[in-house]
């Protein structure tokens, strides 16, 4: 499984021959000015929610992929099918079988809607099992309780992405607690730095995460790293 960096919460999952695209927002992020959104090529978009930092190039991303597959929750799956874009609907505590593997859809608390203001269902994370790795992708998210049920209805996770800029997610210091209750070592920094509501201190969570035994990754825009 490699994993590329793309900045803000948006990742490209490479695994057991498929290409799996999260939240896709580069444009609109100042330290992503490098990255041309128009090369990157995906099979599967994964969308934990419809805000603008998170959806922002899906549409030119599908022109670039048409034959790629939007996967999200039943509200997002209506308003991109309507469009004539390939979705697969799901929505939380359900499983689905790709040709990658499986993909389970679990709680996230936030909210979520589409840059015109209309209602986009609810937030949401994803756990994908693939044959070379298992990985949570947590989306935008507060500290839940629920977080704990992942290593009770999940394989054992090889990695996780986890918010981490606090005002509108966890903070480092939740992010270390989510990090127990999923019961994951190796945890990938997202959501951070892009906006000044979001901006981090590197050392300083970096050493939060050391002193609850876990390795905290923050990840280069454009870098990729393979599990």
């Amino acid at each position: 499984m490699t994993i590329t960096y793309f900045g803000h919460s948006c990742f490209l999952v490479e695994t057991f021959g498929a290409r799996l695209l999260f939240d896709p927002f580069v444009t609109g992020n100042p330290l992503a000015g490098h990255i041309d959104v128009d090369n990157i090529r995906c099979d599967f978009i994964l969308v934990s929610h419809c805000h603008q930092d998170h959806i922002g190039d899906l549409d030119q991303i599908m022109t670039n992929n048409p034959d790629a597959t939007i996967v999200g929750i039943w509200e997002v799956h209506d308003h991109y099918s309507k469009k004539g874009y390939k979705t697969h609907p799901m929505n939380k505590g359900g499983w689905w079988n790709f040709n990658f593997g499986r993909v389970k859809m679990v709680q996230a608390v936030h909210s979520s809607s589409f840059p015109d203001g209309s209602f986009a269902g609810e937030p949401a994370g994803f756990v994908v099992v693939a044959n070379d790795g298992v990985l949570y992708f947590a989306g935008d998210t507060a500290l839940t309780l629920d977080m704990q049920l992942i290593p009770r209805t999940c394989p054992p996770l090889d990695v996780a992405i986890l918010p981490i800029g606090s005002n509108f997610t966890m903070n480092a210091d939740d992010a270390a607690i989510a990090a127990e209750f999923i019961q994951c070592e190796r945890i990938i920094g997202c959501h951070y730095d892009t906006f000044g509501f979001i901006k981090i201190t590197h050392n300083q969570v970096i050493k939060t995460f050391a002193d609850a035994g876990r390795e905290l990754l923050l990840m280069n825009i454009g870098e990729s790293l393979s599990i």
